[in-house]
């Protein structure tokens, strides 16, 4: 569209004042560039919509008509970017979040948020660490939750929790007592390549166990629980994401001696991300909820050991 906005500003102020000096005035602007902006226009459209009549500008038919149609887009513009400068509190938030927060924190932030903020809409997009740094880095997000190891210059990360990862198995007969080496034969089903869980169990691992029988690796952790209750086998999940099962008595924590393996929850942007007051507001919000979710849940624990 060769039309602009500032072109159709012109047009309607000199309709309303009827002379292009009363239009320049009123716009603080020469009367040479408001005769230029109309001459423009009328070449663009290919032909004139004012009359020159008695040294005022008429609309002629066609300018009544381009009137009609031109003032009420106008006016609705001019309100949307009003609202939107004066709204501190409206617009999107993009946030990507790796599986274990997706499945069992985002949720509830997304939807308190989103009542305390009605006019503001959230999407979520889920993946493994290294696709929700990816997306940071592309820009296909705002923010993004992640519980993995983040390298990237790019990316600024803060620590918003930390979280318990813990040995389980559905086979009582595995649940006791022993040493991570110990356990490296028996059979392990882990989270995929990317997986921030799987990370950085494999890393705090690395310098006890020679080796780990991985038979099977998948993408989501509610898969793995369902693997675990089938099979006689052993994996190593967030304490968040079995808390349910391991109080049904579906799944067991198996007793690692000398096994203390925890990692940060991270939240992450672009280092050239504008932090508008609604992101900051997000982010704040966001901090705040996930830390007291994290903290119940450790005193809930701390209050069923004793």
């Amino acid at each position: 569209m060769k039309m602009t906005l500032r072109q159709m500003e012109i047009f309607l102020n000199v309709v309303a004042s009827g002379h292009l000096t009363n239009a320049a005035k009123d716009m603080d602007l020469s009367q040479s560039a408001i005769s230029m902006s109309i001459k423009e226009f009328e070449a663009i459209l290919g032909r004139p919509v004012f009359d020159r009549i008695n040294k005022r500008l008429v609309l002629n038919e066609v300018g009544r008509a381009l009137h009609q149609e031109i003032e009420p887009l106008y006016r609705k513009l001019s309100d949307i970017e009003f609202e939107f400068k004066n709204s501190e509190n409206r617009g999107v938030i993009r946030v990507g979040a790796s599986t274990t927060i997706v499945d069992y924190l985002m949720p509830s932030i997304i939807c308190s948020f989103m009542s305390a903020y009605p006019d503001v809409k959230i999407t979520l997009k889920e993946g493994n660490t290294k696709e929700v740094s990816e997306m940071i880095e592309e820009g296909k997000i705002d923010i993004g939750f992640v519980e993995g190891f983040v390298s990237s210059p790019n990316i600024l990360k803060e620590c918003i929790g930390v979280d318990d990862l813990i040995v389980i198995t559905s086979d009582r007969s595995l649940a006791s007592s022993a040493y991570i080496d110990s356990l490296a034969k028996y059979r392990w089903v882990l989270r995929e390549e990317g997986s921030g869980t799987r990370e950085v169990f494999l890393n705090y691992i690395k310098d006890k166990v020679d080796g780990l029988n991985i038979f099977l690796e998948l993408g989501h952790t509610e898969s793995i629980k369902s693997i675990l209750m089938n099979r006689s086998c052993l994996t190593c999940l967030s304490r968040i994401s079995v808390e349910q099962e391991l109080f049904e008595g579906k799944l067991f924590q198996v007793p690692v001696k000398n096994f203390e393996c925890k990692r940060d929850f991270l939240m992450i942007h672009h280092k050239d991300k504008y932090r508008s007051t609604l992101f900051e507001k997000f982010v704040f919000f966001s901090n705040k909820m996930m830390f007291e979710m994290i903290n119940k849940r450790d005193y809930r624990l701390s209050v069923e050991k004793k």
